[in-house]
Formats: C-alpha cells, structure tokens, sequence
C-alpha cells in the first residue's frame, strides 16, 4: 500500500470513524505525511494505529491522539499557537495547517534540530523551533490562544495557564495515578474550565513546573 493510501485509510478508519468531527483537523491529517517525521526504519509503520518512538526515549503519538489534542484547542486559522514537547515535529506540521503561527519548545536540541528540518523539507514556514523548558512556555512570544503539551504534567503548570488569552485553551495529559488523562483547559480570568478528554499515556512533562528528571 502507498502512503498515500495509507494516510487516507488513517484519518477514515483511525480518526472519523472513532469519533473526530472537526473537518479541518481531518484535511490536515489527510495532507502532512506522517512517514517524513518516522525514523527511516521505521517508515513502513508510519500509520500503524500506535506511538512510535523517536529517540531521546521520545515518542510520535498515535494519530488519535494527534487528532484529538488538535480538535479540543478549537482553531479557525490565525490562531498564535504554543507546542510543548515538539518531538519529531509532526504534530507542529499538523498544527501549521490549522494556525496562523505556531512556537514549537522541546528540551531536547537533537529533536528539535531533526524536527526542524523535517518541517523545512515539507517548506512549512509559520512554526518556529526554540530548544527550552517547556514546562515554563514561551512568554516572550505569549499570550497563546491555545497551548498543547505532549507530555504528561503532575498538576496544570501555571506558567502555561498564565500565558494563555482570555478564552484561550490549553491541552495536557494530566497524572491521575493509574492513568494519565488528556484534558482541556479553559482559562476564565484567574481560573480555568476543566474538561477531560480520554484517558492516555504520554511521557513525563520534565522541567521546573514538570517532573524532575
């Protein structure tokens, strides 16, 4: 099968079908070729229904899961968009579809050079790489209409609710024991409207309002 077949048998049969409705979350799954964003070795389970890792102990996210996080933050296009953890840069590719501009924050330089090629090498040109402490943000680029993080975080890091716009969403897997629970979170003032999403599993959000490493 082509990848091309492969990309379209993935949004009906992984993501429509199980329940993603936002059209434009489903065009941008349709067109980003997730097999760019794999390791070489591993580009022939580019669409398989699953995390893959990326290095770094690292993962790419199952495309649901993509999916999901992309429809709970609600956008409509010019949108100032914060990634936190951008990994192989595939989600960031996604969100450039979506956004007006997205910053894009991972602690691992290695990552975040090989994600920035691999989004150059697509021309995508409104997401910019920054290596940091994503737990913190990106305040110098801030407020965000919306925030995803693709790690799990002990508690809502106030850093990141504190750099959103009034209304604006924020998108984190949250520890909850047993499992990890994907959450949406919308700032009112000084508090937040909080929504779970599903239950999942994501890697540990590491940094100073994260986990210790």
């Amino acid at each position: 099968m082509s990848f091309t077949a492969a990309r379209s048998r993935m949004v009906e049969r992984q993501l429509r079908a199980r329940g993603i409705e936002d059209e434009r979350v489903l065009a941008a799954m349709a067109e980003v070729p997730r097999e760019e964003f794999v390791p070489a070795k591993l580009r022939e389970r580019a669409y398989d229904d699953s995390a893959l890792p990326i290095g770094q102990e690292q993962t790419i996210s199952q495309p649901w899961i993509v999916a999901a996080i992309c429809e709970a933050m609600e956008l409509r296009g010019p949108e100032l968009v914060l990634e936190v953890g951008t990994g192989s840069g595939y989600s960031a590719a996604v969100l450039s579809r979506l956004a007006g501009h997205v910053a894009s924050i991972e602690r691992h330089q290695e990552l975040s050079r090989a994600a920035g090629r691999a989004l150059a090498s697509q021309g995508i040109r409104n997401v910019e790489t920054v290596v940091g402490d994503g737990s913190l943000g990106f305040p110098e680029r801030g407020p965000f209409d919306a925030i995803a993080v693709h790690a799990t975080a002990p508690a809502p890091p106030p850093a990141l609710l504190a750099q959103l716009t009034e209304g604006g969403r924020l998108v984190v897997p949250l520890d909850a024991g047993d499992a990890d629970v994907l959450t949406l979170m919308r700032r009112r003032g000084e508090r937040s409207e909080n929504e779970p999403i599903v239950p999942c599993r994501f890697v540990p959000l590491i940094g100073e309002e994260g986990f210790a490493e």
